[in-house]
């Protein structure tokens, strides 16, 4: 299967957040992509903000996948 060549999300997108079980675990499920990051292990990189937390973290592009618009904008 051929790597991607490009990060799937941009700057300032929203996300929901799925930590690998050895990481610290989230306070929230809403972040927001502050910066795009290279690739580690063959997987590319983003550091994360979510506004529950005083702290950016760093996630694999495999733990973050896009809001949908009822779940980013709080309706149903």
């Amino acid at each position: 299967m051929p790597q991607q060549t490009q990060h799937k999300y941009k700057i300032g997108q929203e996300v929901s957040f799925s930590p690998a079980k050895l990481s610290m675990p989230s306070s929230s499920r809403s972040y927001k992509i502050v910066r795009r990051l290279p690739r580690e292990g063959g997987e590319f990189m983003y550091r994360i903000k979510s506004a529950a937390e005083l702290f950016e973290r760093v996630a694999r592009e495999s733990e973050i996948a896009r809001l949908s618009s009822a779940a980013s904008t709080g309706g149903a």
